[in-house]
């Protein structure tokens, strides 16, 4: 627990509007401008930095009508390091961008090259007062190349992160597999005991000496679990070629990664109600295989 005597007071929020009453980490969700997520939530809980009427909130509290909430922050021990890295970006406006991962990137966490940390200096800084530095509202694993939704603002946060949690954002992948497959299936395998659903379709296939098969497909995400894709086609029979968690033994194809893409993303701008869709070409490495290979539309 974060000792109180060193946090700063950053946010009040008065409880309205509830029958009875509610667990303080649903409630929570969208009350504070610095948490923009269920996890940002919990994680300022349990480091405790969330009161209850001055009392240390935790996340199984009820909180009521008329309780006083408030938010703490840690003190700023150091200025995040950017690191600088090649990449596109795709879209961007004053409250969000959409950029090209590359291969070989962690999205964020503890490392110095990550894509997060290369954000600030490759993004334009947004014109808006609730400016923050740049920051992905999603994961691709470490391998996986393609599109990533960022925020520039701290209502845009909270905001595309609902998004997420409420399934309003499409995604779509392309992969190349091994073997032969079925030209379209859905998946339905439950990935660490939670509920995991994928659909795919094989847009062309050609035959392969040692694979015998590769089939280009497009895939649709309709959960996000970790190596949910990856994880789904290898349990089918189809690995995507070059996973080397996942492939078959002797089918595992070294020094080329991992041909997994994230080719497309579509939501409405949550502030200018836009329709997007956002589109990324795939890796050459796509286009040595399936040489008439483009945009998915």
């Amino acid at each position: 627990m974060a000792d109180i005597s060193s946090l700063v007071k950053e946010e009040v929020h008065c409880v309205t509007g509830i029958q009875g009453s509610a667990r303080l980490q649903d409630y929570a969700l969208g009350k504070f401008i610095s948490c923009t997520s269920n996890n940002a939530v919990k994680k300022a809980i349990k480091k405790g930095l969330v009161f209850i009427n001055d009392k240390r909130g935790y996340t199984a509290d009820w909180v009521k009508d008329g309780d006083e909430l408030v938010l703490y922050k840690e003190p700023i021990k150091h200025q995040k390091k950017t690191v600088d890295l090649d990449f596109q970006v795709l879209y961007e406006d004053d409250y969000l961008a959409v950029v090209n991962k590359p291969a070989g990137v962690l999205v964020s966490g503890n490392k110095h090259r990550t894509l997060e940390n290369a954000l600030p200096k490759k993004l334009k800084k947004s014109k808006k007062s609730d400016v923050v530095s740049p920051e992905p509202i999603h994961r691709l694993d470490y391998p996986t190349t393609g599109i990533v939704l960022i925020g520039k603002t701290r209502q845009a946060l909270v905001k595309l992160n609902q998004l997420f949690e409420n399934r309003d954002i499409q995604k779509k992948y392309l992969a190349i597999t091994i073997g032969h497959q079925n030209k379209t299936g859905i998946i339905e395998e439950d990935i660490d005991g939670k509920l995991a659903k994928s659909a795919y379709s094989v847009l062309s296939i050609v035959e392969s000496e040692r694979f015998l098969f590769l089939n280009l497909v497009e895939l649709d995400l309709f959960t996000g679990r970790r190596h949910q894709l990856r994880k789904h086609l290898s349990g089918i029979g189809n690995p995507i070629l070059g996973d080397a968690e996942y492939g078959k033994e002797g089918l595992i194809l070294k020094g080329k990664g991992l041909y997994l893409h994230a080719c497309q993303i579509s939501f409405v701008h949550p502030f200018t109600n836009e329709s997007l869709t956002i589109y990324s070409e795939p890796p050459k490495k796509f286009k040595q295989i399936f040489p008439e290979i483009s945009f998915v539309k």
